[in-house]
Order: structure tokens, then C-alpha cells, then sequence
């Protein structure tokens, strides 16, 4: 059969080498076309910004969103993880578990940065911490009806680590907010300093006693009862009283917009930590109290972030 072709080539003065040659390079082009689109397929990461898990602590079903990384569902390797707080605003959002992923455009930046080698892969999970109607808190709240911080700790962490592949050691594993999620950050690492390398407040909301604050927010529970309870969550009073051997834990890092209310308290935490010895990065740039001061700063505490998981 093989003959028959070469003799019909000589008779038809065709070139065999010629034609050997572009069939070879259509061979190249369509085994590239078909690699680039396996890569393409292995390189997707995945959103999924409405997932639940059952609290019997809530004692009701709990929404979260979650990033994987690019190649995350072709490989079997783990990831380092960042649990990433929402904020409870500002005004005309809705402050729940996919404020990051919509108006802080996480899916967007991460695929670039991951991309292009600025930030190592990651997990990232946020959990929903609506309290209904009544507020948003990560606190174990005053007038116990709403004990997020137990949820979280005893079966929103253990929950997202046995179901995705991700690495479980303290190196492996930060925490980040922004506003009330910036504030729920630093006190989840000041109460579990084993369990966070890292941990960034972004307009974090952290304030001193203030006796209108707290009464509005729990009108049903006595002043002595409200002090008392708040000392678990005052962490000025937390760094000023801390042992020496207890303090650089972990690494630490706030930001805040120079236009932004919480700049004063942010500011006053700085100095304490100062005077405290903890040794940490603050920073206040242009910006107010906002998803677009949020976006702005992203790059600059994922990277903090990932460098601390290269380390």
C-alpha cells in the first residue's frame, strides 16, 4: 500500500519531504492547541460563594464562600489557608460571606497574583457572620444568643480543614479582616495564638470600653455584666497586660484609610503595641472606610500573608 502512495507521488511530481513537512507542522499546532487547552482546563480556580454547614452551636444552617486555587481539583497536593473576614458594611453593601469575593474582587486578583508567581496558592474561606437582622458579630455575644467565635473555633475550622486539602500546622494557616471582620481577626489570634502565623486588620474595628457602644449594642444586659464580659475582647488591655514571654506569636499587620473614623483607634493600637514591645507593620494610607481602600490594599496584606506561608 505504502508503494502505491510513493509511486502515485513520483507520477504526480509531488514532493514527499514537502508534504511530510507541513503534516508534521499541522501535528505541532494541533498537539499545542490540545496541551494549551488541558492547561487551560487544569488552571481554572473555582468560587463557590453559597456553600452551608450545619451548627448545632448557631443552632441553624451557616452559609460560607470559598476560593481554590488554580489547579486545586487536578492535583493532590494541600494548601496553606486564610480564613478572611467580612466587614458589617459599609451602607448600600450586603456584608455577608461573598462581600470578598463581589465587591473586594478576590477571584480576580488571586488568579492574577497566583499567575503570575507574586503570591503563593492558597485556600481562602469567609464565613457568614450575621446574627439575622439584629448585627453582625464575631464575638461570643453579651446576651449569649449569637456565640459565633465558639462556632468558629469548635466546628467552622475543624469542618473546612477535614473537607478541603489543606495544610493544618500553625505556619500554614492566617487570619484577615476588614472593619468588624478586621476586628474579629485580632481577637481570634490574641485568644489562638497557636493556631495563626499571621494576622492582618484592615480598618479594623477595635475600640476601648465605650459605655454608649456597648449598651445600645446589647440594650438587655447590665453595665457590670457588659464589663465584665468585654474584658475578653478589649485587646488594648490584652497587649498592656500581656507576659513578655506571651507576646511576637505571630506576625501582625494593620492598615487603615487616613480618612477613616477607625484611623484614631487603629492608631492608638499601634502606639500600645509600641510601648508593649509586639513587634508589628501598620500603615495608614489614602482612603476611607470602603471597598476601594479594601482593593487597594489587597496586594499589600496577601503578600504579607504569602510571604509569611513561603517562610
Amino acid at each position: 500500500m505504502f508503494k502505491k502512495i510513493f509511486v502515485f507521488l513520483q507520477n504526480n511530481k509531488i514532493n514527499y519531504k514537502t508534504i511530510m513537512k507541513k503534516v508534521q507542522w499541522i501535528l505541532v499546532l494541533v498537539l499545542s492547541f490540545l496541551t494549551l487547552g488541558k492547561l487551560q482546563a487544569q488552571s481554572e480556580s473555582k468560587v463557590y460563594d453559597a456553600l452551608t454547614i450545619k451548627s448545632s452551636i448557631l443552632g441553624e444552617d451557616r452559609k460560607y464562600a470559598v476560593y481554590l486555587p488554580a489547579g486545586y481539583e487536578d492535583s493532590q497536593r494541600s494548601y496553606p489557608i486564610l480564613y478572611l473576614l467580612h466587614p458589617a458594611g459599609p451602607r448600600g453593601t450586603e456584608p455577608n460571606q461573598q462581600a470578598w469575593i463581589y465587591y473586594g474582587e478576590l477571584k480576580q486578583y488571586m488568579d492574577k497574583a497566583i499567575a503570575n508567581g507574586e503570591i503563593t496558592p492558597m485556600v481562602i474561606v469567609t464565613p457568614d457572620a450575621n446574627f439575622g437582622t439584629v448585627r453582625r458579630s464575631y464575638y461570643n455575644d453579651a446576651d449569649g444568643k449569637f456565640n459565633f467565635e465558639d462556632f468558629f473555633f469548635k466546628e467552622f475550622m475543624p469542618y473546612v480543614e477535614k473537607t478541603y486539602r489543606v495544610r493544618t500546622d500553625k505556619n500554614s494557616r492566617a487570619i484577615a479582616g476588614a472593619s468588624a471582620g478586621g476586628g474579629g481577626a485580632i481577637y481570634y489570634a490574641f485568644h489562638h495564638p497557636e493556631l495563626f502565623s499571621v494576622c492582618c486588620g484592615l480598618s479594623a474595628a477595635v475600640r476601648e470600653w465605650q459605655d454608649a457602644n456597648m449598651q445600645n449594642r446589647y440594650p438587655d444586659v447590665s453595665e457590670s455584666k457588659l464589663k465584665e464580659w468585654f474584658k475578653t475582647y478589649d485587646v488594648f488591655n490584652i497587649i498592656r497586660n500581656m507576659p513578655d514571654n506571651e507576646k511576637n506569636q505571630f506576625k501582625f499587620y494593620m492598615t487603615c484609610g487616613d480618612d477613616d473614623a477607625l484611623s484614631v483607634n487603629n492608631a492608638a493600637l499601634h502606639d500600645v503595641m509600641n510601648k508593649a514591645g509586639f513587634k508589628h507593620e501598620f500603615r495608614i494610607k489614602d482612603g476611607a472606610h470602603d471597598w476601594k481602600y479594601w482593593r487597594k490594599i489587597t496586594p499589600d496584606f496577601m503578600t504579607y500573608i504569602s510571604d509569611s506561608f513561603r517562610q
